[in-house]
């Protein structure tokens, strides 16, 4: 295994433990360390629709206002009407109350409705922002990030932002407003009332605070362990085969049942202060009633105050209450919402790949002489992985690199590709520097064949043209024959608008194969790399495969990192590799006279086969 396989693996074992870390421990909660900067980052998204906000700001005042207008008007018809029995002005003050209602439920509709737009198309940007920077990452990246944890800030993080941005900044600004309107309207009407109110809404605001305190803590550990729930069944289905081959049925279920306790748990933790948020603060709420029905007849019997004022304030009173509520749920909502939005942001501000150089050239074509003049690299500064390196191949050249796990062939690949950029030396091609060459004009003459290549959810079709887009399908099916491919093509259901299930396992390893040299056979690169292309195939198959790689390398400058003889063994270089460093170079009959490394790779792992 190269060291770039290690450390996959290892970056996919952390991704994918049956068992979850959480499970019996207590849970790191999760919170924005620079929640400010995270707001102002996510506002400049909703800068370029400035006017659409302000119409929504303007929406919500008059909501507000007509909130406050109402339990106003209620009071001055009990004060002027009804005590006076004046039922033409009852009438009539009751349709302006209909009608301020009316207004106020259109103007909280309508701010909701563009507000909910607005959003959708900030986090549109921030969506399509967030995706091209991942596909303009380097390799090394993905080396220490898990294909979950990305998923988790495409999805997870950007739905946070998008439940506070979308639903809570609406109710946000108008509880502020609704709530610090109340309070003024109250003084404006009755300054004693007003101040006894007071005393009372301290009590609830420290309230609201304490118990969104320990509800941001539960829902967010709950938030962590359905996280893991979620991967635990994702995993038992996508591992079925496995699962069922190794008979681990029960250790999955045990794996489940543990990580779905610890979901239980913290769904009961998080609730339980939940829930006692609306039966506490009504019964605050009931207090602030007491407070001003009390208050207010002493006052009313004294002639200090009236009934429509009492009334009116009781309204405001018990409306009060309910923004107070949604506000400890927003405050909820919002920190989950900046803690995402600084995991978006982080991946945004990663750099990607090294740009090209302002002077790259731009390559149409190429020979295919490679050469390695003293070339070092690591994936890490401290463990070098490549140590000194020099090699050359002539255009059209077969060059095999050979030698144990984990001794740098793959790696060697993926400088010439430049996956990777080096750390010394320098890498050219037709004795240009790969560093000056536009990537996108390196990569398009370079064509890969890896052992486990990747195919698309789409059609055989789509796939094989996913070489060059621009083919026609005649091109495509004179690539697949030339692979050896169209045979099993034609045999499929829909032939060639067959379409594959998720990574192609409806098609068997060889089949896959086929279709990958199709691939690389349409794309007409001038180098071409072999990654293990044989292996995990049956020995019919690859009889197959060595008839169809030989079409492909035919003319081409080829890279042959391959375990078994029958593709080394005509190859006009041999490089021994080992511990990043080339012990030994020459045709396959040369090193074996030589019986050094090479030999010895040969008597373990080839003993038996003709030389």
């Amino acid at each position: 295994m190269t060291v770039q396989s290690e450390r996959d693996r290892q970056s996919f074992d952390q991704s994918t433990r049956l068992v979850p870390r959480q499970a019996g421990r207590p849970v790191r909660i999760e919170k924005a360390q620079k929640p400010l900067q995270a707001l102002f980052r996510l506002v400049k998204y909703l800068i370029p629709h400035r006017w659409s906000l302000i119409l929504v700001i303007l929406f919500i005042v008059l909501s507000t206002g007509s909130g406050l207008a109402g339990p106003y008007l209620m009071g001055v018809a009990v004060d002027r009407f009804i005590d006076n029995k004046n039922l033409t002005g009852l009438a009539e003050i009751s349709i302006a109350i209909l009608i301020i209602f009316l207004i106020g439920n259109v103007s909280d509709g309508a701010s909701s409705w563009i507000m909910a737009r607005v959003s959708q198309a900030a986090l549109k940007r921030l969506r399509k922002e967030l995706f091209e920077q991942i596909q303009n990452l380097p390799l090394k990246f993905f080396d220490t990030h898990p294909v979950g944890e990305l998923m988790s800030r495409l999805t997870n993080d950007i739905e946070a932002i998008n439940q506070a941005v979308s639903q809570n900044v609406v109710s946000l600004l108008s509880s502020v407003l609704l709530m610090g309107g109340i309070l003024v309207a109250m003084f404006i009407i009755d300054i004693w009332l007003a101040l006894a109110s007071i005393v009372v809404v301290p009590l609830m605001l420290w309230f609201a605070e304490w118990v969104a305190r320990y509800t941001r803590k539960g829902f967010r550990q709950l938030q962590k362990q359905l996280g893991s729930l979620n991967s635990v069944m994702e995993e038992s289905i996508s591992g079925q085969r496995v699962i069922k081959a190794f008979r681990r049925n029960q250790s999955v279920i045990e794996a489940f049942r543990q990580s779905n306790q610890a979901v239980y748990k913290a769904a009961v933790y998080a609730n339980s202060y939940a829930l006692l948020l609306m039966p506490i603060t009504s019964q605050l709420g009931n207090l602030f009633v007491i407070v001003i029905a009390g208050l207010g007849g002493w006052l009313a019997i004294l002639g200090l105050t009236t009934v429509g004022d009492i009334i009116t304030f009781i309204t405001y009173a018990r409306n009060f209450v309910s923004p107070l509520r949604q506000l400890s749920n927003i405050y909820n909502s919002v920190q989950a919402a900046l803690a995402g939005a600084e995991r978006v942001f982080e991946i945004i501000d990663t750099p990607g790949e090294v740009a090209d150089a302002p002077n790259a050239y731009a390559i149409p074509a190429l020979e295919g002489n490679v050469c390695l003049d003293h070339v070092y690299f690591g994936y890490s500064a401290e463990k070098p992985v490549i140590k000194n390196m020099s090699l050359e191949a002539k255009a059209g050249q077969i060059i095999a690199l050979v030698g144990p796990t984990g001794a740098g062939k793959t790696t060697v690949a993926n400088l010439i590709t430049r996956f990777y950029e080096i750390d010394r030396g320098r890498i050219t091609i037709d004795g240009k520097d790969i560093r000056q060459i536009k990537k996108e004009d390196l990569r398009r003459q370079i064509g890969l064949v890896l052992q486990d290549n990747f195919l698309f959810s789409a059609t055989v079709m789509e796939n094989i043209r996913y070489g060059r887009l621009d083919a026609s399908d005649e091109e495509v099916i004179e690539a697949a024959r030339l692979a050896e491919a169209d045979h099993f093509i034609r045999q499929l259901p829909q032939g060639y608008q067959t379409v594959l299930s998720e990574r192609a396992s409806n098609l068997s390893q060889g089949q896959r194969q086929l279709l990958a040299i199709a691939r690389v056979i349409l794309a007409n690169p001038s180098i071409l790399i072999l990654d293990e292309a044989t292996s995990n195939v049956d020995t019919r198959t690859e009889i197959r495969l060595q008839r169809a790689l030989l079409r492909l390398m035919e003319g081409r400058t080829s890279f042959v990192i391959a375990h078994r003889l029958s593709t080394i063994r005509d190859a006009d270089q041999v490089l021994v590799i080992r511990d990043g460093e080339i012990v030994e170079r020459g045709t396959h009959a040369q090193l074996l006279r030589q019986q050094g490394f090479y030999h010895q790779l040969y008597m373990s792992q080839f003993r038996g086969e003709p030389i």
